[in-house]
C-alpha cells in the first residue's frame, strides 16, 4: 500500500499545492490560466512530439486496446446523458456535456503524469496511441451530439486541425518519417526542455482551477457523473481488456488508469461554449479529481502496480 501512495502523492501533491497557492493568493486565477495556456499550447504538444518521434509502434493495429477502451466511454456517455434527462430535467446539450464529462478523461492534467509515474517507459507508446485519437474522437461526437445535423464539418475540422495537441500528433508522425539528422541536437534539447515542464505545470494549473471552479451546481449530478468515470468506465475497459481482448499487461493498464482519470477540462470548455451546463461540468472535475485519489489507489492495486 505505502508503494501505491507514493505513486499517487507526487501527482495529487502538486494539485494540492496548486489549490492552496490559490487559496492563500500566492498564485492568482490569471497565473493558473498562463500555466494553462503554457501546457495546452506548448509544454504537451512537445512531450507528445518527442514521444512519438522516438518511440517505436506496433506494427499491427491493436483493435482490441480500441475498443476495450472506447467501449467503456461509449456505454457511461449514454447512460449519463440518459440519467441527466430523465432525473435532472437536463436540456439535451446539457445532456451531452454531462455524457462528455463521464466520458472525458483528464488526460493533459493528470492521466499523462499518472500512467508515466506508474508504468514509465513501457507505458508511453499505448499512452500516447491512445492520446492521438482520444480528444478528436471525443470532441467530434460531443459537437455532433450537440448540434445535430446544424453541426458544420468544414468547423469541425478546423477546431481540430488547428488544436495544439493534435498538430503536437500530427508533427510527431511527420519526425518519424524523416532521418535522424534532419532535426539537429539543440533542437531536441528545446523540445526536451519544454516537455520536461509539462507534468509539474499541468498538475499546478490544476489546482488553481479546482480552487476557481469549485462545486457550482451542486453535488447529486455531479456525484453521479464521478462514480461513472472513476468506477464505471475503468471497470469496463478493465473487463474487456483482461478478460475479452489479449494484450500486454502493461496496454490493459494504461488503458484502465486513461478511463479512470477524472472528468477533464475539455468538457467544461465545451459547455462554455454552448452556454449550458457550466456548473455541472466544473462541480464534476472538483469532485472526480477529490475523489480519484482513493479511486486511483484502489486501481493500480487491482492492476497490480505496486
Amino acid at each position: 500500500m505505502t508503494g501505491l501512495v507514493l505513486i499517487v502523492l507526487p501527482v495529487f501533491g502538486l494539485i494540492l499545492i496548486g489549490y492552496l497557492a490559490r487559496f492563500a493568493g500566492i498564485l492568482s486565477d490569471r497565473t493558473g490560466d498562463g500555466l494553462s495556456d503554457f501546457v495546452f499550447t506548448l509544454a504537451v504538444p512537445c512531450l507528445i512530439f518527442k514521444a512519438l518521434a522516438r518511440t517505436d509502434m506496433p506494427v499491427v493495429q491493436p483493435w482490441g486496446y480500441w475498443i476495450a477502451y472506447f467501449g467503456g466511454v461509449t456505454i457511461v456517455w449514454i447512460v449519463a446523458m440518459g440519467l441527466a434527462a430523465r432525473l435532472f430535467n437536463a436540456t439535451p446539450t446539457e445532456s451531452v456535456v454531462t455524457g462528455f464529462s463521464a466520458g472525458q478523461s483528464n488526460t493533459v492534467f493528470v492521466g499523462v503524469p499518472m500512467i508515466l509515474q506508474a508504468y514509465g517507459d513501457e507505458g508511453a507508446v499505448p499512452l500516447f496511441l491512445l492520446l492521438a485519437i482520444h480528444l478528436p474522437i471525443m470532441m467530434t461526437v460531443a459537437t455532433l451530439l450537440a448540434e445535430g445535423r446544424g453541426a458544420s464539418p468544414l468547423l469541425i475540422l478546423k477546431r481540430l486541425a488547428t488544436h495544439p495537441i493534435i498538430l503536437g500528433v500530427f508533427m510527431g508522425w511527420i519526425a518519424r518519417l524523416l532521418p535522424a539528422w534532419a532535426i539537429p541536437g539543440p533542437a531536441w534539447t528545446i523540445v526536451e526542455t519544454i516537455a520536461s515542464a509539462a507534468v509539474p505545470c499541468a498538475l499546478i494549473a490544476m489546482g488553481v482551477a479546482l480552487r476557481r471552479y469549485g462545486l457550482e451546481s451542486g453535488w447529486r449530478l455531479p456525484l453521479i457523473v464521478s462514480g461513472l468515470k472513476l468506477v464505471v468506465h475503468p471497470l469496463i475497459v478493465y473487463l474487456l481488456a483482461t478478460r475479452v481482448f489479449s494484450m500486454p499487461p502493461a496496454w490493459a493498464g494504461v488503458a484502465v488508469l486513461f478511463a479512470a482519470s477524472p472528468s477533464g477540462i475539455n468538457a467544461y470548455l465545451f459547455a462554455e461554449r454552448y452556454r449550458q451546463g457550466v456548473g455541472l461540468a466544473s462541480s464534476a472535475i472538483a469532485m472526480s479529481t477529490a475523489l480519484a485519489v482513493p479511486s486511483t489507489i484502489a486501481w493500480l492495486w487491482v492492476l497490480g502496480v505496486r
